[in-house]
């Protein structure tokens, strides 16, 4: 397994992953796109994409995460693992990587919703140290559900130059 940074050529496999896991957040091909554009306006956050491939090379994606850098805070928007390769730790990868990057780019916290539904993720969450901050009634549609959220207040660090 080969963690590293995502590039506009990685969407197709994203999407396609995504698409084959019912909890992921579903985004159109364009919300993907976007995350590569470059922000023109100084006050536009900036993304934070990160891919697991299952070999250094290949295109087989197996599990990403899309997060966003707003003003000090950092949202997480999307993660999707595949299925085959659940519970091998790739969602706690990704998750340390976001973790680490955002406290030593001077991160206060990283914040989250979830499908009310989704245990596993919840308990990932709660292991890496997140805590429940509320409810967003009927956030989701098909089906219809409350979101969860959660917050990660982070200890800051410097990234070394």
């Amino acid at each position: 397994m080969r963690l590293r940074q995502a590039t506009a050529a990685d969407v197709p496999a994203m999407i396609a992953l995504e698409r084959q896991i019912s909890a992921a957040g579903h985004w159109s091909k364009s919300q993907y796109e976007d995350l590569f554009k470059v922000a023109k306006e100084p006050h536009r956050s900036q993304p934070y994409v990160f891919v697991v491939e299952e070999e250094a090379g290949t295109s087989g994606i197996v599990g990403f995460l899309a997060a966003r850098k707003i003003d000090a805070e950092w949202e997480l928007e999307n993660i999707a693992v595949e299925d085959k390769v659940r519970r091998k730790g790739i969602g706690s990868l990704l998750l340390g990587e976001l973790i680490s990057y955002a406290q030593r780019a001077g991160g206060a916290a990283i914040f989250l919703e979830v499908r009310e539904s989704n245990q596993s993720a919840r308990a990932l969450y709660r292991k890496l140290g997140f805590q429940e901050t509320g409810v967003r009634k009927n956030y989701y549609p098909n089906p219809a559900e409350d979101a969860i959220l959660y917050r990660l207040p982070l200890k800051i660090t410097t990234i070394s130059q």
